[in-house]
């Protein structure tokens, strides 16, 4: 292990594994997430970062709330975010962390993505999001390629 590689954790040092990227970058929009694209690829741009190794994190309403999924590439389902990631970039070949939120039982999607989350929706979401975070930094650290087998529509709880 390259004990050069250290962070700093709440004032632990942490070993960075050998294989893990030598830079990340965290990009969180400040635009409409249907003009998310714009502002990856600037920083894509940028740091010269090719669409293949950008991994996005969002929502999927064909994955019930409570799982989650890896996938590279495909179709776009529908995600106005996704759909401005393929325009600018000419390409739907990029990682996705696909998080479930189901899909109403009526015909107003907006109105679904856009609502708050019930009480219950909100618990079972404080049970989801820690794990996702070590899932993510699994897919950052060890890449997203390594978790697909095991990742494809899981349930998290």
């Amino acid at each position: 292990m390259d004990m050069d590689r250290l962070c700093q954790t709440a004032g632990a040092k942490t070993a960075v594994p050998p294989e893990a990227p030598k830079r990340l970058h965290f990009i969180m929009p400040e635009t409409y997430m249907n003009l998310s694209g714009d502002s990856v690829h600037e920083a894509a741009t940028f740091f010269k970062i090719p669409a293949e190794k950008i991994l996005v994190v969002h929502d999927e309403l064909e994955i019930p709330l409570g799982f989650a999924s890896f996938k590279f590439s495909g179709g776009l389902g529908g995600h106005n975010g996704l759909r401005s990631m393929k325009a600018r970039f000419g390409t739907p070949d990029f990682w996705r962390l696909r998080i479930g939120i189901g899909r109403p039982n009526h015909a107003d999607i907006a109105a679904w993505v856009l609502s708050d989350f019930t009480k219950e929706e909100f618990a079972l979401l404080d049970t989801v999001f820690p794990l996702l975070a070590e899932v993510f930094a699994d897919a950052l650290l060890y890449g997203p390629d390594k978790l697909l087998p095991d990742w494809n529509k899981r349930k998290i709880v």
